[in-house]
């Protein structure tokens, strides 16, 4: 049976990840050849996903370990997503590859995954063999967010700090608070430099409406690393989860192991 068509339902319990604060992460892993592979969600994405599930089926048949994992207030994790942010996201993928992973690992960052994935890169450099970005977010809370917000949505977040927006992807909308747009500020990548020198790739989606194409260039342009690709997909959205995409994830992961 192919994994897209595997029912969400057929997947074990997550094991669980206590963090001295008394937070929990949940996580799927299996041990396998280094590097490992460590999967990055995004922005109220889980570890049930499908480019989640189907880079571990990926890494099993390649005998490759493999973890993916919830961030604070997603998924199985522990936490009010009215108290998250891209600060405790990176302590979360830091705590995963410090406790739970041994040597070298190829990070795969999705959306604004991708902005963590970047975080942990310039935190444990000694650790991360390759990174690989789908539509890599660095700076999303500002760039994306705030940038976009109307001048009324601002003020509401400024007055009452926090505000429920719809979104495509959630009947219920999605939540943006004043600590998240804050903490982000203290998080941005892209005013200057990158001080990452491992291979990256960058995949990105020419029809994506949430993360321009044209970012993926501009952090190429940033990162001090000599050895980055960017492979744009001309009908690809921002999920690139079609049998193609995958099949061209799995290939970028593949050269780089």
């Amino acid at each position: 049976m192919s994994l897209l068509s595997t029912p969400r339902s057929s997947e074990p319990e997550p094991r669980i990840l206590t963090r001295e604060d008394g937070a929990t992460i949940a996580y799927h892993r299996h041990a396998g050849k280094s590097p490992g592979v460590v999967f990055l969600g995004g922005f109220m994405s889980d570890m049930t996903g499908t480019k989640a599930r189907r880079l571990d089926h990926f890494c099993r048949a390649r005998g490759q370990a493999f973890l993916r994992f919830d961030y604070f207030a997603h998924g199985a994790s522990s936490g009010d997503f009215a108290a998250a942010t891209v600060g405790r996201w990176r302590e979360d993928a830091l705590a995963v590859l410090d406790h739970l992973t041994e040597g070298p690992q190829l990070l795969v960052g999705s959306s604004i995954g991708g902005w963590i994935m970047l975080l942990a890169a310039l935190a444990r450099p000694q650790r991360i063999a390759a990174l690989v970005g789908i539509a890599a977010a660095p700076d999303a809370t500002e760039a994306l967010m705030w940038a976009r917000f109307a001048p009324e949505t601002r003020e509401r977040i400024l007055r009452d700090g926090a505000v429920r927006l719809p979104s495509a992807y959630d009947p219920d909308g999605y939540l943006f608070t004043r600590g998240l747009i804050e903490d982000g500020r203290r998080h941005l990548l892209m005013g200057g430099p990158i001080a990452i020198d491992c291979p990256v790739r960058l995949l990105h989606g020419m029809r994506d409406p949430d993360v321009p194409w044209q970012g993926s260039l501009a952090l190429a342009e940033k990162l001090a690393s000599p050895d980055v690709q960017v492979t744009l997909v001309k009908d690809g959205d921002h999920r690139l989860s079609t049998e193609s995409d995958l099949a061209l994830l799995e290939r970028t992961i593949a050269a780089l192991l």
